[in-house]
């Protein structure tokens, strides 16, 4: 047993009793008496766990000293510890400062039981890495006031970039749920001046402010047939379903893939592979098969056809130019 999960023994012993005699820990455990001063010394020293020996009870107890969750120390295992710290790693890379202030006071009390174990953090993160494209800065401020009013439901005011029009709007929206998408942060919310369901990027909000005012309340199916029915970030309802079929080279990763959660893929005999998927906009689909080259061939619908047909027309044009 590893002194971290001896450590985490003890929240099995002393939880829900009155009192824990001294022998009792030394034989449950097997350690020496001289392991079990080092332990407690660690447990109150360096995780702030308040073990105290009660004279009356005649044992070890745990000491409740305020509000707190159960306990202000950490009862993790090893296994746990590694764990969170793989996410709060992954977290620190998906957003730079997102956690960090807020993680630092756990993430150093981790760090002090990994390194008692001769593991440490730093090397953990050596062995995680996120390899970003097209991500985009965000202000961390709004971004936490968004998370922090989708958590507890609250309306809040923005200025929203439109980087079609290049116009900056401000709105009053009831945030229903945070999406990372491509490297990027969106905000699927109940616009109140629209009456509709709109997803705003993150990284646009230039200004935010937390209202009083409780966030509406929308339908989980509801939220989920807008925003989750399309193709991409793109929500609202099914304009069609694009058949998309691929050569047999490419075939061999896109089957793999997955496009949308509705989608159907079929191979065929000579190895190509057919995708069938819906959508709502067409704008982001376009974009993602055109990287493929000449290794995709737009079937249906006519009208897709047709506007990926205007693409290749306008890249050739341009080429030449």
């Amino acid at each position: 047993m590893s002194e971290i999960d001896r450590l985490y023994s003890y929240r099995t012993l002393l939880t829900g009793r009155r009192a824990v005699p001294r022998h009792e820990i030394l034989d449950k455990l097997e350690i020496s008496p001289a392991t079990f001063k080092r332990d407690l010394a660690k447990l109150r020293d360096r995780l702030n766990i308040p073990v105290v020996f009660d004279r009356d009870l005649g044992g070890y107890r745990l000491e409740q000293t305020d509000n707190r969750q159960e306990l202000p120390g950490l009862w993790f295992s090893q296994d746990e510890i590694l764990a969170l710290l793989t996410i709060q790693n992954m977290l620190e890379q998906l957003e730079p400062g997102l956690l960090g202030p807020k993680l630092k006071p756990l993430k150093g009390r981790l760090d002090d039981m990994l390194t008692g174990q001769g593991l440490s953090s730093e090397l953990l993160s050596q062995r995680v890495r996120i390899v970003h494209a097209g991500k985009r800065r965000l202000k961390l401020k709004c971004f936490e006031l968004v998370a922090k009013a989708t958590l507890e439901r609250k309306q809040i005011k923005i200025s929203h970039f439109n980087r079609q029009n290049g116009k900056t709007v401000q709105r009053t929206i009831s945030p229903q749920q945070l999406v990372h998408y491509r490297d990027n942060w969106y905000e699927d919310a109940w616009c109140h001046l629209r009456k509709e369901i709109r997803s705003f990027a993150v990284d646009a909000i230039t200004e935010c402010e937390l209202l009083d005012a409780d966030a509406k309340e929308l339908d989980p199916d509801q939220l989920r047939a807008s925003m989750q029915s399309g193709y991409g970030i793109f929500g609202g309802a099914v304009k069609g379903w694009a058949k998309l079929k691929f050569t047999p080279e490419r075939a061999r990763w896109v089957q793999h893939e997955e496009w949308h959660p509705e989608q159907r893929g079929t191979l065929s005999s000579d190895g190509g592979y057919t995708l069938e998927l819906p959508y709502s906009d067409e704008r982001e689909l376009i974009g993602d098969i055109l990287k493929f080259g000449a290794e995709i061939k737009v079937l249906e619908p006519q009208t897709l056809v047709i506007r990926y047909n205007d693409c290749v027309n306008s890249i050739a044009k341009h080429l030449k130019n």
